[in-house]
């Protein structure tokens, strides 16, 4: 039986391990990702501790020849939420595999900034090495090195000042910004390499970024990049090792020829002909069209007819550029770095562009120029954010000034926002990029005082403005906390939701902020509802734990219990993923980061508005009469039926 290899690696003491264990025992990262967390007691200690592990690992199927095997998994605690959380980029364990090692746990801290080197050769991991850089010198490339800034920037620096071992390694740094040592909303950034040209291959760059595993890695570590790769090659049954066996195999348990079954189920991905056009950003917004949320979800107050307006102003002017350059006169499509013939990275004068950045770089914050939101893109991806938390922030920010609970100067912006969905005026509105811009740079900088407050997060910072600015608020009737939407944990914890209108992005999940709920704009009856939200929570985390891409699980889910009967393991994928999602539960529990139901006036008009927009009269009619005792209730009865189905604990939603 194959064995899963875990490299735990103390960056204090300099002091490495190897363990190997048998697949049936570790499926994969999240598995182990549990197991170090729950030795280390890190529920009990500060979220930056150094026992805050950053683990970090591919799937059993990293090396093989299946498409969309290479999605590389963080598993840590988050200083969002509180609790342990789950992130992904993809690509990069293309290149990490050949460490020799499946995950690499980075636990304790070390003195200086740290860039971690793990070396494979054909039997396995052959060496670590760890090198210091100076501070002073490592903001000296942040501030710019190479033709980029930030994250890119040292990415840059790594590949021309360590290009022999690199190259040798044929590794893919994985490298955080600015933006994970300054806040808590810190990417992993990682950008593949043309080992021919010695060039950053823009438009496979990737990120883990929910959560802020790049400001655990920084903060809790010290370490500011990984370097792993090498020449090691995972030893796999034929059936998936080699192509022409894969396809063999796969034809036999799907009963269709492999490359067609992967092309239909990833048709979103690459390219849609009923739309004519392809990936996340080519397919929404025409596919949601009024049920997009824009301007920080101020659209849901308005009628169906002004956000068709809205819309037509967006489809022509943000996403059709995109489509006729990206699709119509050249397909300019790649990957996030491993073969695959989705190709979904979907290239516009030189940017990747996919939905959740372009829509919270863009219309979320009121901007409707393409050409503006890619440099707002591709600012926010060099400092290192997370992208849909940086949005969220932003869009927050321009709301409060707009709306006069804050001053521009207390933002350390120029001038006032234009924050009206009213405006239909692309040019008026194209003010907002400029002031993203600032806002992104201050809050790095820690600017103002108000800035320094939010850098360590949204909630409590919603909390503390309301203090610092009890005047205002109580003239305007507005708390801070009702202009911005997320999920609360605990005391202080809480998720900001991706860019959707559902109610499935602001239930008390253990896990959010990613695709481990039903996403889709829906509102049914609670149990209904919480049925399918398990059904997707124990199929995603079959997935991210196998290591695949989810833009692969049309196929992958149906056979991914035979893919693992390969590897000569019989399990009950299902009841596995549940015992995973169960043991995050208990673990989110002893950290504190129990969840509450969501508290700002509007997220609670997220969920009872989408009612009355579908139609539902009973639930619609029980939101106007009493919308708080109303959405208590149906949450209430929609976790019931998730934990019945997954199995979780009372303690986790007796309080609700």
């Amino acid at each position: 039986m194959l064995k899963y290899t875990v490299l735990r690696l103390d960056v204090g003491s300099k002091k490495w391990a190897l363990s190997n264990f048998y697949v049936d025992e570790v499926l994969g990262p999240i598995d182990v990702g549990i197991r170090i967390h729950n030795e280390l007691e890190s529920w009990n200690k500060d979220v930056f501790s150094s026992a805050n592990a950053l683990v970090l690992g591919s799937g059993i199927f990293a090396g093989s020849k299946l498409f969309g095997s290479h999605r590389l998994v963080a598993v840590f605690r988050s200083p969002e939420t509180g609790g342990m959380h789950v992130s992904e980029m993809g690509g990069a364990a293309y290149r990490f595999i050949g460490c020799g090692a499946h995950v690499v746990s980075i636990e304790g801290k070390s003195s200086e900034p740290t860039i971690v080197f793990v070396k494979g050769d054909e039997k396995g991991v052959r060496d670590i090495s760890i090198e210091s850089i100076d501070m002073f010198k490592l903001n000296e490339i942040y501030r710019g090195y190479g033709g980029y800034i930030g994250a890119y920037a040292l990415e840059k620096y790594l590949v021309d000042t360590y290009w022999d071992v690199i190259s040798t390694l044929k590794a893919r740094p994985i490298v955080v910004g600015p933006a994970a040592l300054r806040t808590i909303y810190g990417a992993l950034v990682s950008i593949d390499i043309d080992f021919t040209s010695k060039k950053l291959v823009m438009g496979s760059e990737d990120f883990a970024a929910r959560g802020g595993p790049g400001s655990v890695l920084a903060q809790a570590h010290n370490v500011i990049a990984i370097i792993a790769g090498g020449n090691y090659k995972p030893e796999l049954p034929r059936q998936l090792a080699d192509l022409a066996e894969l396809s063999k195999f796969m034809k036999g348990i799907l009963s269709r020829d492999y490359a067609s079954a992967v092309t239909e189920a990833t048709i979103k991905y690459r390219y849609d002909p009923s739309i004519g056009a392809g990936g996340t950003f080519g397919v929404n917004y025409p596919h949601y069209r009024e049920s997009l949320p824009l301007f920080n979800y101020n659209t849901i107050y308005l009628h169906k007819a002004m956000r068709k307006r809205i819309v037509d102003l967006l489809l022509e002017h943000f996403w059709k550029p995109v489509k006729e350059e990206s699709f119509d006169k050249a397909k300019t499509w790649t990957t996030c770095g491993e073969p695959c013939p989705a190709a979904c990275k979907k290239i516009w004068r030189g940017k990747k562009l996919d939905y959740e950045p372009s829509n919270g770089l863009g219309p979320w914050i009121g901007v409707f120029k393409i050409e503006l939101t890619v440099k707002l893109i591709d600012l926010a991806d060099q400092l290192g954010f997370d992208t849909i938390t940086i949005g969220h922030v932003i869009a927050w920010l321009l709301e409060a000034v707009y709306k006069g609970l804050l001053r521009p100067q207390e933002v350390g912006l120029s001038e006032n926002p234009r924050f009206d969905p009213m405006l239909l005026n692309i040019e008026e509105l194209a003010i907002n990029a400029r002031l993203a811009e600032e806002l992104m740079l201050n809050l790095i900088e820690w600017k103002t005082e108000v800035l320094k407050v939010i850098a360590k997060g949204v909630r409590e910072a919603a909390r503390k403005l309301d203090e610092m600015f009890m005047d205002r608020v109580k003239r305007l009737g507005i708390r801070f906390e009702d202009l911005i939407v997320y999920q609360p944990y605990g005391e202080k914890g809480y998720m900001t939701p991706n860019y959707y209108w559902t109610p499935g992005f602001l239930l008390p999940l253990p896990v959010t902020g990613k695709y481990w709920t039903n996403y889709t704009s829906t509102f049914t009856e609670p149990e209904e509802f919480g049925k399918t939200v398990a059904i997707r929570i124990i199929k995603e985390v079959e997935i991210s734990n196998a290591g695949l891409c989810r833009f692969h699980r049309g196929w992958a889910e149906k056979i991914l219990p035979k893919l693992y009967e390969v590897l000569g393991v019989k399990i009950d994928l299902d009841q596995h993923a549940k015992t995973l999602y169960q043991q995050i539960t208990e673990y989110n529990i002893k950290a504190g980061a129990k969840p509450r139901v969501v508290e700002g006036e509007k997220a609670k008009d997220v969920i009872a508005l989408l009612a009355s927009e579908l139609g539902v009269e009973e639930w619609s009619s029980k939101f106007s009469s009493n919308r708080d005792a109303a959405l208590r209730e149906w949450i209430r009865r929609a976790i019931n039926a998730i934990a019945v189905q997954l199995g979780l604990p009372e303690e986790w939603y007796k309080e609700l």
